[in-house]
């Protein structure tokens, strides 16, 4: 039996022992410059959305930026990127979050969205779920409701998506890797 997305799942990368040992890196770089794999991703992942009601699409920095502002556009919404710390020319709101040594920071742009907004968030993998979750915490303190998730590749193993289920946020994804 084929398994769905298969023919997007063979356009993924891998890179045995990157950034450490013992992690296999899934490198969407290669569905990224793949015309066709490109515009199914893009177009799967619309389709999963169309109907959950989001006013905008809210991408995490870097390639979260890439699907996310395709997805945006085909679904006629638009695009908030959320940035790392001190990227954003404009005032910012921002979540701290926890990394394994130390924390981190995800921001927007304080005019970004309006309080009773949904928001519509995507990045091209999920695996802990850390910098998802802060981006979902950002939103919700400044009064927007993340009407679903979106990502290319689940780690599920790592835990991320049911993090994500677990705070509320429905999740889709097109792609599962087994493993770190």
């Amino acid at each position: 039996m084929i398994e769905p997305n298969e023919d997007l799942k063979r356009l993924i990368r891998t890179i045995p022992n990157h950034p450490l040992p013992g992690v296999q890196f899934r490198d969407i770089t290669t569905l990224l410059g793949d015309s066709y794999g490109l515009g199914e991703c893009v177009r799967r992942l619309a389709d999963r959305l169309r109907d959950v009601g989001g006013h905008k699409v809210a991408g995490i920095e870097a390639r979260g930026f890439i699907i996310g502002g395709a997805v945006a556009a085909a679904l006629g919404l638009g695009f908030v990127p959320v940035r790392k710390r001190g990227k954003l020319p404009f005032e910012t709101v921002g979540r701290d979050y926890e990394l394994e040594y130390g924390t981190d920071r995800v921001e927007i742009h304080v005019d970004a969205m309006r309080p009773g907004e949904k928001v519509i968030l995507i990045d091209d993998l999920i695996a802990t779920g850390g910098t998802a979750l802060a981006a979902v915490e950002l939103f919700r303190t400044v009064g927007v409701d993340v009407a679903a998730s979106a990502f290319v590749v689940d780690l599920p193993d790592l835990g991320g998506s049911q993090r994500l289920r677990e705070a509320g946020v429905p999740v889709a994804t097109l792609i599962a890797f087994p493993g770190a």
